[in-house]
């Protein structure tokens, strides 16, 4: 298997291992959203708890230029971590939600 397909399977497997975990507050519905097409990956909560509105990701990596870009991460531990520890090299993941300028200083890719 080539390195992309196993960086998608990966993915995959990561995100639909966190889909396990029910939020312990509200009616939250955890959708997997996974657009092989594109290369967006997505693990996203909707519903409500109590009168307040939730909507939003709780993951989100793109596949850009042969590398993972990890845009979103509410993970308690770290889903960059989380890659690495499954196969995908460091010099491939990307914490896209850290500025340009400090992505350097990371343990991973700069971009």
């Amino acid at each position: 298997m080539d390195s992309l397909n196993q960086y998608r399977e990966i993915i995959k497997n990561i995100i639909e291992e966190y889909a396990q975990f029910q939020p312990a507050r509200g009616d939250v519905q955890i959708e997997v959203v996974l657009d092989e097409k594109n290369d967006h990956y997505d693990l996203v909560y909707t519903g409500w708890n109590g009168a307040y509105r939730i909507h939003g990701s709780v993951i989100h990596i793109d596949i850009r230029n042969e590398k993972v870009w990890v845009q979103y991460d509410g993970t308690e531990d770290g889903v960059a971590e989380v890659l690495a520890q499954k196969g995908i090299p460091r010099d491939r993941i990307v914490l896209g939600f850290k500025p340009p300028e400090i992505r350097p200083y990371t343990d991973f890719a700069a971009g």
